[in-house]
């Protein structure tokens, strides 16, 4: 690591709890031990005030000015992200649809010099969170619009029950709302192998009470989490301020581009890379979405 590289992850993190420049530190060991044994354990780790609390108002403020250029898109949907006319057995949890009202500003809207721009191209941010989900290195997404992006949450909207299409999140709540917007899931609910869908279908029925955790998050704490297997929510944000969050999106492979129709449904476009991937895209396991 260069010592510009140093200089500019301590301007955001708070390297005295987050030693990211020094990962031969003892500190540096402990955060992210303490970080695997969390995502083993239940899927999910938030490590409190990761930016610098004198830089929340900055990271409010930078990507509150974004929020008016998110898609917004009010749809019909089921927790598998999949058409919800899709031929499917009587009873399955994937029948149950909702109704999904959040937006999503694309990384190509986003300025390079904002706070959470920094943080997405780190090298030592990056090297961090591969070491915290036990990976040897993760990769930027090749894809223009979703590698990073702002979720936006207005009042009386929520994203309702749903499994991420990958198998690790890295998300940072950067404005809360006055009231609702509660981040919930069940960790490890289904696996690679098996989709478990009676235990889907309970919680989306109200009837899984006991599976479901709940999160208070707050601007600056970073979320690490297991989203392929743990089906989650955001609960319907109230008051008259938005739920702003971003999601920093990252691959154990390098040159990663989301899926035409995915695409579409986030963010109401699609460009030639886009066009240009479906054509050799792979699956890495058989679950429904």
């Amino acid at each position: 690591m260069s010592t510009s590289e140093a200089v500019a992850i301590g301007q955001v993190v708070d390297t005295a709890r987050y030693p990211l420049a020094d990962p031969a530190s003892g500190d540096w060991r402990s955060v992210v031990a303490r970080t695997r044994r969390e995502l083993r354990e239940a899927g999910c780790s938030v490590l409190p005030d990761f930016i610098r609390p004198a830089l929340a108002d900055v990271l409010r403020r930078e990507c509150a000015a974004l929020a008016d250029l998110a898609h917004d898109d009010v749809e019909t949907v089921n927790a598998y992200n999949i058409d919800v006319t899709a031929p499917l057995p009587e009873g399955h949890p994937g029948r149950i649809t909702a109704e999904r009202g959040n937006a999503f500003v694309a990384r190509d809207q986003i300025p390079a010099d904002l706070l959470i721009h920094r943080l997405y191209t780190s090298e030592p941010f990056r090297h961090f969170v591969a070491s915290c989900f036990g990976l040897p290195r993760v990769h930027e997404l090749a894809d223009p619009l979703a590698g990073l992006c702002l979720n936006v949450v207005n009042p009386g909207m929520e994203h309702p029950w749903h499994f991420d299409t990958n198998e690790f999140t890295v998300s940072m709540l950067t404005q809360e709302p006055q009231a609702g917007g509660v981040f919930e899931y069940c960790p490890n609910i289904r696996s690679a192998h098996a989709e478990n869908l009676a235990d889907v279908r309970d919680v989306l029925t109200g009837r899984g009470g006991r599976t479901v955790r709940r999160l208070t998050l707050r601007p600056g704490d970073l979320q690490l989490f297991k989203g392929r297997y743990s089906l989650h929510r955001v609960s319907s944000v109230q008051g008259r301020t938005a739920r702003h969050s971003a999601i920093f999106a990252y691959s154990e492979r390098p040159g990663v581009i989301g899926s035409v129709a995915r695409t579409e449904q986030l963010f109401g476009r699609v460009l030639p890379e886009h066009l240009a991937a479906a054509k050799s895209a792979v699956r890495v396991d058989q679950l429904l979405d």
